[in-house]
């Protein structure tokens, strides 16, 4: 490990306090400790129920200390923000400037895996009537830090802090008293503040910074009431900036503070899962904070994000087209937040990416609750997944019958309010909603009236797939209708890529890395044709993929002109996913997958021969007899008096009574495989 951190070169400059990453990142190697942005952040949402709780989000505030953001969603009412520095039960309004207040309804205790809240019927953060959204910054070098101090009115005061690098972002507060929130930004410079609870323009003051920036060590303050009056409290949320101290190799940065103008395309180097936006120069805006859990804008689309704005106590709203994210950045696509000629500064924070140990941390089966039928806005799920849902495969079960049929919708986190069918190569829908809104609940969907999902008499059963390293990945971007390369955040070569235009009627394009020269190649998934061969970088471009890029040709199937595409990548992980293939025998084929308890779900396709897509699930039986099977390209329902599979320790079985589409002598056959 330390062989390879001498090689990094932007960590160099850390040693002068120039903005690099040394401090901090030898930490972390001295520790030997591998920190995720999953360990240190967290959007968590919830719906309010009165009631005195615990919030699960799997940061640990209790032993290593950090800052709690909670507004409601739902309701005209303030954000309130705590931290482990001041004690659980005071609270700050970012959109107010008064001082900290005491909450008897409020935080209970901040807990080693999240918090947890009081019962009360004046509840301010976990009223029966409202949903929420909380975001955790727990403390890290090279991430976030919090410090507290008594001031003392003398310029030049340095305030110490253990972010371990330079800053990018420093919010104060006074606490025992009314002043406005003093934010400065690495992009403004010393002389310039910005006000978190006002939309106004930024203010030139020598008071409040004394006219200087930040260290790897301290920031220093002046004398203004807003940061260092005599004998008056104050609070500071340190925020990071490129820090590469996270991942697994501890060589990634999880966050940056940058600035942008106008309608553009910024570049992070990852993709993100939370900004926040604000509008400087001389014009008045809004502190705009978008995040994956609510919903981004859909990039080359007109359907808005979700925003809160840290200034407001107003309710989320979709009114803007706001912030859409890209596999390495994010664009601003016109509005408020990307208004042509203005200038903004942003905070931007990477999205999970934290490798999984276990098939159940990234794949789940289950039905949902029965709807009462669509009536304008989306019918919500109780599914109690596990985890956040990237992108789920719905179909519908009638609730008398208890027959599944209708085929399979798929919509994804990054493009939620929309259906695409799997057995159709059709445009997706654009009114009535596939899963018209992720985001009502931590690990619940809702979902509108595509395909009949929804109807009264019917329940949804859902296929749900989380985003992980080695595992999975969706990537939502514009196609050029010119061969080229598309970034994506696998984090390893893609073994099964399927890929949907997203406007127009063009069949869904499967691309099988173990095929023979596989850029040749073509599978339909909305069809049951054998693999066809197509001239090289046709569908697939003129590169062979990476384990950060994919390649698209110019044809409209993968790669539109100025088309919204979708594009599902997987790839094998061991111990929690295996993309193979098998030849046929007719007799049992017992399909080594590396697993230890089975799979719980398996995808066939035959293709050296006509041959519909497979699916079975444990949760509807992978058994010693019959086992119900469904079809990705067909809208039949389920047959359930069928033994084609049986359980294997190590994967699943083919069996010898498996028709040709699945076990033929010298048949050819690809599989997705979950542990």
């Amino acid at each position: 490990m330390i062989n390879e951190f001498s090689k990094k070169e932007a960590p160099i400059q850390g040693i002068a306090g120039l903005g690099g990453g040394v401090a901090s990142r030898l930490l972390t190697i001295a520790s030997g400790a591998i920190t995720y942005i999953d360990d240190v952040f967290s959007t968590f949402l919830y719906d309010g129920n009165g009631s005195a709780r615990s919030i699960t989000n799997g940061i640990d505030l209790a032993g290593e200390g950090g800052m709690l953001w909670i507004k409601a969603r739902n309701a005209a009412q303030g954000h309130y923000l705590f931290d482990t520095e001041r004690g659980h039960a005071k609270a700050l309004l970012p959109d107010d400037n008064s001082g900290e207040v005491n909450l008897t309804n409020g935080l209970a205790a901040f807990e080693s895996d999240g918090y947890s809240t009081n019962a009360g019927s004046s509840q301010t953060i976990n009223a029966s009537s409202n949903d929420y959204v909380s975001w955790t910054f727990r403390k890290c070098p090279g991430f976030f830090d919090i410090v507290t101090w008594t001031g003392n009115g003398v310029a030049g005061r340095q305030i110490a802090h253990s972010l371990g690098s330079t800053p990018g972002m420093v919010i104060v507060k006074r606490t025992n008293g009314s002043d406005n929130w003093t934010v400065q930004h690495r992009s403004l410079g010393g002389t310039k503040s910005l006000y978190l609870n006002l939309n106004n323009s930024q203010d030139t003051s020598s008071s409040e910074w004394n006219n200087t920036t930040f260290t790897s060590t301290h920031f220093t303050v002046g004398t203004s009431g807003k940061t260092n009056a005599n004998n008056d409290t104050y609070v500071a949320y340190i925020f990071a900036h490129n820090d590469g101290s996270f991942g697994e190799d501890s060589d990634e940065a999880v966050i940056k503070c940058g600035a942008y103008t106008g309608s553009t395309t910024v570049n992070l180097g990852f993709e993100p899962q939370w900004i926040l936006v604000k509008r400087t120069g001389s014009f008045s805006g809004n502190w705009g904070i978008f995040d994956t859990m609510r919903r981004f804008a859909e990039i080359n689309s007109s359907n808005n994000g979700a925003v809160l704005e840290a200034n407001s106590n107003s309710s989320e709203s979709e009114s803007q087209h706001g912030i859409g994210p890209t596999s390495t950045g994010f664009v601003t696509n016109g509005g408020t937040y990307g208004t042509s000629g203005q200038n903004y500064i942003y905070v931007a924070i990477r999205r999970p990416h934290k490798p999984p140990s276990a098939g159940t941390e990234v794949f789940d089966a289950q039905e949902g609750v029965v709807g009462n039928g669509y009536a304008g806005s989306p019918e919500l799920q109780g599914l109690s997944i596990g985890f956040p849902s990237d992108m789920t495969l719905g179909i519908r079960k009638n609730n008398s019958t208890g027959v599944i049929s209708g085929g399979f919708i798929n919509n994804s986190r990054l493009t939620p309010a929309t259906g695409l069918l799997t057995f159709s190569g059709g445009a997706e829908a654009t009114s009535g909603g596939g899963f018209a809104s992720y985001g009502q609940a931590q690990t619940d969907i809702a979902v509108g009236d595509y395909g009949g999902i929804n109807d009264s008499g019917f329940r949804g059963f859902f296929y749900n797939f989380r985003r992980a390293p080695g595992f999975f990945d969706v990537v939502a971007f514009t196609g050029t209708a010119s061969a080229t390369t598309v970034n994506h955040n696998l984090e390893a070569i893609p073994e099964l890529v399927i890929i949907k235009n997203r406007e127009t009627n063009n069949f869904w394009s499967v691309y099988v890395s173990s095929l023979s020269s596989p850029r040749t190649k073509i599978l339909i998934l909305s069809g049951d044709d054998q693999a066809g061969t197509s001239a090289a970088g046709t569908y697939w471009g003129n590169s062979d993929f990476t384990s950060t890029q994919i390649s698209v040709g110019g044809f409209a199937n993968t790669n539109g002109n100025n088309q919204g595409m979708i594009a599902y990548l997987f790839a094998t992980l061991p111990g929690v996913s295996k993309v193979g293939s098998y030849s046929g025998t007719g007799s049992n084929i017992g399909v080594d997958c590396g697993f230890t308890a089975g799979a719980r779900f398996v995808l066939i396709k035959r293709t050296d021969s006509a041959g519909d897509w497979y699916v079975w699930d444990t949760t509807r039986g992978i058994v010693g007899g019959n086992d119900p099977y469904l079809l990705l390209n067909n809208d039949a329902a389920q047959v359930t008096n069928k033994d084609y599979i049986d359980p294997l320790n190590s994967g699943f079985t083919v069996t010898s009574s498996a028709i040709a589409d699945l076990n033929t002598s010298g048949g050819n056959y690809i599989f997705l495989a979950i542990a």
